[in-house]
């Protein structure tokens, strides 16, 4: 009985963490072939149309406090801002940040991301490879000046540069959902 309810314990404890703590391998390979990573909701139109709105939609959030799996405008983490953004502009995506870093065609040049791309990072170096945040990127201004908007555990939702000497080596890949 006991190892049982350390098992429902321990199942309960990574359940609560998934939405943004739970750290999986971005190599670890989908349950789902690459053919079928779509948008779980087609968009009427291209994707690139829904950009502007969704980068728009994402800016709306700025200011909101960070919340471990939060889901409005009281408090968000990382993965409830992207969920809640597309499903604001009619598109279906996963809520959990290791299913949202499997989920679309990865950008295999950093050169390449462009808004509405998701770009993965860890809050520490150390743990390079492993996902565990998210952030919609809302702008390309050069090579160097990324932005993107996030839910910082710190100063809560917020844009900031992909460049910057904090984000910088702490990137993991980046995502383009559709």
């Amino acid at each position: 009985m006991m190892r049982l309810l350390s098992i429902f314990l321990t199942f309960l404890f990574c359940w609560c963490l998934s939405s943004c703590a739970i750290f999986k391998p971005s190599n670890t390979p989908s349950k789902v072939p690459s053919a079928k990573r779509t948008l779980l909701s087609k968009p009427k139109g291209a994707y690139t149309n829904y950009v502007r709105e969704i980068v728009r939609t994402a800016r709306a959030y700025t200011g909101t406090p960070y919340r471990s799996g939060g889901n409005d405008r009281r408090g968000i983490d990382c993965s409830g801002l992207i969920c809640n953004v597309y499903s604001e502009v009619g598109l279906k995506v996963p809520r959990i940040s290791w299913q949202q870093a499997e989920f679309g065609t990865e950008v295999e040049e950093v050169r390449d991301i462009k808004p509405g791309d998701w770009i993965f990072y860890v809050p520490d170096a150390g743990k390079a490879g492993y996902v565990s945040h998210v952030g919609i990127v809302t702008e390309v201004r050069n090579k160097n000046e990324v932005l993107f908007i996030h839910a910082s555990s710190s100063k809560g939702v917020r844009e900031d540069n992909l460049y910057s000497k904090y984000f910088k080596n702490r990137f993991v890949k980046a995502m383009r959902p559709f």
